[in-house]
């Protein structure tokens, strides 16, 4: 199942002024190729949900970032030996936990904003999981029963300020540092699946969850022992090798087999 957050275009075709809305992303029958949105009511976190009826070609809505986490982005560092290595650091002998904002959360299509305070800018195309209830102290193989589904992430992160601060809050916590999207997709078993990430369309990270040195059970498990996560939170599971910079103008895709394709564009801040 695919549940997308979105608002229907107007006649301006940007959605402004819409309250969001979340539907089930579905085939259209007798339409090869085309899909539609069919319409719930309220909040798939915050059960029951019913379908409305309503059916909204996919192609006349907006997608949002398909969750706004109620409290916090946690992310993972350094979770693909390969990436460790690319920025000379050994694997982690546990996960390496990691917060990011919630206000730095933007979704399909939004701008990835550079900031004047950096100079370099990167991408990290990433597994992202969506909480879909109130947990604490999961023990690994209850973990499937708190996780509501998977989306497409991108940890940007500025790298020259990561290094000078010495921990990560700005450097991972500026506004538009977390693009996700462009829909959740619940009963997946994501572990092993193809992640890439173009720059302008050129491939420059290409891995498997296979890969991940900590899996999603593994992850959940820890973070969940050190904080309460509530519904709609996100852990972000880590990024590959092939990290670099992203500039004004370019164009960051992440694709996730089985999920889909996470687009952004970049401009510098004024």
């Amino acid at each position: 199942m695919r549940i997308a957050r979105f608002v229907p275009l107007g006649t301006a075709g940007t959605g402004a002024g819409e309250d969001p809305r979340y539907g089930l992303v579905e085939a259209e029958s007798g339409q090869q190729g085309a899909e539609v949105l069919a319409v719930l009511t309220g909040d798939p976190l915050y059960p029951p949900v019913q379908l409305t009826g309503e059916r909204i070609p996919l192609a006349d809505a907006r997608l949002l970032a398909p969750v706004i986490p109620r409290s916090k982005v946690v992310g993972i560092g350094r979770n693909y030996a390969a990436h460790a290595e690319e920025l000379g650091n050994e694997p982690p002998a546990e996960p390496l936990i990691f917060l990011k904002p919630n206000t730095s959360v933007i979704g399909p299509d939004d701008v990835v904003q550079r900031p004047p305070q950096s100079a370099e800018v990167h991408y990290e195309g990433e597994l992202a999981v969506v909480i879909g209830r109130l947990c604490r102290d999961v023990p690994r193989e209850r973990v499937g029963e708190v996780v509501l589904g998977y989306t497409c992430a991108n940890d940007v992160t500025a790298r020259d300020l990561q290094r000078r601060d010495g921990q990560w809050a700005r450097a991972k916590g500026f506004d538009s540092f977390c693009p996700l999207g462009p829909w959740i997709v619940t009963d997946l078993d994501v572990s092993d699946l193809r992640l890439t990430t173009r720059l302008d369309g050129v491939t420059v990270q290409d891995a498997r969850t296979s890969q991940l040195l900590f899996d999603v059970p593994a992850l959940v498990a820890h973070v969940s022992a050190a904080f309460t996560l509530l519904p709609g939170d996100v852990i972000l599971t880590g990024t590959p090798a092939g990290v670099g910079p992203m500039l004004a103008g370019q164009r960051v895709e992440v694709e996730i087999e089985g999920i889909g394709v996470l687009a952004n564009p970049v401009a510098d801040r004024s």
